[in-house]
């Protein structure tokens, strides 16, 4: 995560809002930002090279590199090129996803997929983003610039071995008649041109969001995808010992362990100190538990995603 913290007093200083009206409707209190001049690879960067040296490998093993993004770079090519040449291991290929917040997920089932088909051995998954440099910090904005921060996580994915533990199950849905709910309108290629000052001055380059509807869609969505997780392997909630959400809200959260029955000690968030990191959020929470010695080997741990899309999904790993 970048050294920058932003506070909910911070925000306050940019825009119509306060600590307590932020805390009470996302229960984020600070979230960090970049400072100029960081790309999203750059963020990508150390949480690459973390997940290979606990995984005790260096680059140059690596298959194949995916990376999930709402934040690359540049509009093209993909971010993960760049954090290739970065670890400098050039000629592997780097498979960049566009799924939002359930983009980390999305990039284990990928991996899961390679793997289970015999493709490759070693595959390095990233979810990152810098969502600071696309928010509109006024009070025309603070209902999506108060949610986001950035940050970026990474896991290695390899092959199994025979004492049960990895990737039991991925489960990913989409349904794009709700897309508009949560999205970014421009630029985009189905204008001409992508984007004028007309729409710059309009905000529509800013991301929007219709909050109520996305929080009943995410609060819904996510306890099915656990039940399907869990269901797919002939297991329950009793046997599930730990879930790790996206970090979207914490009422979102709350919400889904209260449907699913789980109690705190089977939930783990950061979103605190976070707050919203897209794609990199089921990664740094993953990491925040296992640093928290709250991962203990043979547990069995559900990650769970929703986001623009409207996309959703579930892995459940035998950790």
């Amino acid at each position: 995560m970048p050294p920058r913290v932003v506070t909910n007093h911070d925000l306050a200083r940019l825009m119509d809002t306060n600590h307590e009206w932020i805390v009470e409707r996302t229960g984020i209190h600070e979230r960090r930002w970049a400072e100029e001049g960081t790309s999203c690879s750059d963020l990508a960067l150390p949480a690459a090279r973390a997940a290979l040296e606990q995984a005790g490998l260096t680059a140059d093993r690596l298959d194949l590199i995916i990376f999930a993004t709402t934040t690359p770079d540049h509009d093209f090519p993909g971010a993960g090129v760049f954090l290739q040449h970065k670890l400098g291991v050039a000629g592997i290929p780097a498979l960049d996803i566009r799924q939002q917040c359930t983009g980390f997920v999305h990039g284990l089932a990928v991996a899961d997929a390679f793997i289970r088909a015999g493709i490759h051995e070693r595959i390095l998954v990233v979810g990152a983003e810098l969502q600071s440099a696309a928010l509109d910090v006024s009070t025309r904005g603070r209902d999506m610039a108060v949610l986001f921060g950035d940050g970026a996580g990474a896991a290695m994915v390899g092959v199994a071995g025979d004492d049960g533990r990895g990737i039991l199950s991925t489960h990913l849905h989409a349904d794009g008649s709700e897309a508009r709910l949560l999205w970014m309108e421009k630029p985009g290629s189905a204008f001409r041109p992508r984007i004028s000052a007309a729409d710059l001055e309009a905000g529509l380059h800013y991301p929007r969001m219709e909050g109520r509807r996305v929080f009943k869609h995410a609060s819904t969505r996510m306890p099915e995808a656990v039940r399907e997780a869990l269901d797919a392997n002939g297991c329950t909630i009793d046997d599930l010992d730990l879930l790790i959400p996206h970090q979207a809200n914490l009422r979102i959260i709350e919400s889904v362990a209260h449907q699913l029955g789980l109690p705190p000690e089977k939930m783990h968030h950061n979103i605190e100190s976070t707050g919203n990191t897209t794609a990199a959020s089921i990664p740094l929470c993953l990491c925040d538990a296992q640093r928290a010695g709250r991962l203990r080997a043979g547990m069995l741990v559900c990650l769970v995603a929703f986001g623009a899309g409207l996309t959703w999904g579930s892995a459940l790993l035998r950790w």
